[in-house]
């Protein structure tokens, strides 16, 4: 109107503003298509006549209404499908936002069901109504194949046993129990770690198998970080001290379990999220799976068991027990200090975070059934529990002494912090052994006690604290 430039001012919406603030995705959809705002009328002059089109040709078009969602979920990006998003809203809601638009004719004899009053209602949402059932996915429709989803097909048909905050277990059939996070970012606390310890003890006591997994974009980013910060800030160490060795006590029991457990990682698996497979017998994990101890880049290291168990993989391969090992305790222990994250499944197998015995699976629905036979696999071979390891061999001050002087070279060159030299040198103490003075045989709680220690006296330090805090308020790592 009067030609005078202004800078470009951002629109701020009601109700966008209050659903980012909305975890659940399928909450967030109904309360951004019902808002009474500009966001919600267009919500529903656009999405709701997307949603009834869609009912009208599947049909013509797919064998399954499982194969629509599919398609637009994986060629076009939406994180629920048509059909997923019918039964968030409501087909009673979708429809009344539609009624008028172009994809609800008034009278279309060849869409309409033979239904009374339901003229221009597509068949597929008419056989809703009729049957008096309020979501596709409640019998009406068939999953396009038995081994796609059958942990969301368990829980839709109650075979949930137990359930938490941060967890459940479900009863995927045969025998087999599967542990699935649902906290936000299925990150790690106290009901995690308490649901996967009733996971093996259910498992053993009713069935054959535990399978990890879930149907969520990332299986795990790791520790609740909050939970720490807090904890730290309020210098409550005895609480610390006990979280952590709950934590090791859960991935311990995972590793001693009488029965066989299988990870089912896929998307991000961070800190916490990678020490579970760790543990494992065996992982299947998605191709796209992002694995990594990441613990450095918020000041501290991995305290569930990852450092433990990272350097005996690493004592592992020696082709003999005189062999140095320091060229393949150096590599894991690199792989840890630099936070190294995974490109890809077959990629955590090279950074050694799987072993030659894990699995891929491409297609991510089918990850959970590959999981669960793999479970069954390990029932049939004849699955025994693993020997407490009570000798494992470790390198002593020497390999403490090289480790150390890579970390203060890295310092010397500018590629280290003064905190990065500290958390280097907590690291090399542990990959070396501890207090040994030669090549020698430690036990597994040894080990742990050191991650232990070294985790509580990292959290004491102030700039753990400003990493923490700025990870947690930006989502990126700091560098101080």
């Amino acid at each position: 109107a009067t030609l005078e430039y202004r800078k470009k001012q951002s629109a701020r919406i009601g109700s966008i503003e209050a659903g980012k603030n909305i975890d659940d995705l399928a909450e967030r959809v109904r309360m951004l298509f019902n808002s009474k705002d500009k966001a919600g009328e267009f919500l529903r002059a656009t999405l709701a006549p997307t949603l009834v089109y869609t009912a009208r040709i599947t049909p013509q078009i797919a064998h399954s209404i499982d194969d629509v969602d599919r398609a637009m979920r994986w060629g076009f990006g939406w994180e629920l499908g048509p059909f997923e998003l019918i039964d968030v809203i409501g087909v009673k809601e979708v429809l009344a936002a539609a009624e008028g638009s172009p994809a609800m004719p008034p009278n279309d004899a060849k869409s309409a069901s033979s239904g009374p009053g339901l003229g221009g209602v597509p068949p597929l949402m008419a056989s809703l109504i009729e049957a008096g059932t309020p979501r596709f996915r409640e019998g009406l429709v068939k999953p396009a194949a038995a081994d796609l989803q059958i942990l969301r097909t368990a829980k839709e048909h109650d075979r949930v046993i137990k359930k938490n905050a941060g967890a459940s277990l479900v009863d995927l059939g045969d025998g087999v129990i599967a542990v699935e996070f649902h906290s936000k970012m299925n990150a790690i606390g106290g009901d995690t770690v308490q649901m996967l310890q009733q996971g093996v003890k259910e498992a053993a006591k009713s069935g054959q198998a535990l399978v990890i997994g879930n149907d969520a974009p990332n299986f795990s980013a790791g520790a609740n970080l909050m939970l720490v910060l807090l904890e730290a800030q309020e210098g409550n160490w005895d609480e610390i001290d006990m979280m952590i060795r709950a934590f090791q006590q859960a991935t311990m029991s995972l590793r001693y379990s009488p029965v066989p457990v299988v990870a089912a990682p896929a998307g991000l698996a961070l800190g916490g999220g990678t020490e579970i497979p760790l543990h494992c017998d065996r992982v299947q994990a998605a191709a796209e799976t992002y694995m990594g101890l990441v613990e450095v880049g918020v000041g501290l290291i991995p305290g569930g068991g990852g450092t433990k168990e990272m350097l005996v993989r690493a004592m592992s391969q020696l082709p003999t027990p005189g062999s140095d090992p320091l060229p393949y305790v150096s590599n894991a222990f690199e792989t840890v200090a630099l936070a190294k994250v995974s490109a890809s499944g077959p990629d955590a197998q090279r950074l050694g975070y799987l072993t030659a015995t894990d699995s891929f699976t491409m297609n991510r629905e089918r990850l959970m059934a590959d999981a669960k036979a793999k479970a069954l696999e390990r029932v049939r071979e004849g699955y025994h529990v693993p020997a407490p390891r009570t000798a494992i061999p470790v390198g002593g001050e020497s390999v403490t002494a090289a480790l150390n002087l890579g970390v203060h070279l890295m310092w010397r060159a500018g590629r280290a912090s003064d905190h990065d030299k500290l958390i280097g040198q907590k690291l090399a103490h542990i990959f070396g052994g501890g207090n040994v003075p030669h090549a020698t045989t430690v036990t597994e709680q040894y080990l742990l006690d050191l991650e232990r220690e070294a985790f509580m006296s990292l959290l004491g330090e102030h700039k753990t604290l400003e990493r923490i805090q700025h990870t947690l308020k930006t989502g990126k790592p700091l560098r101080n």
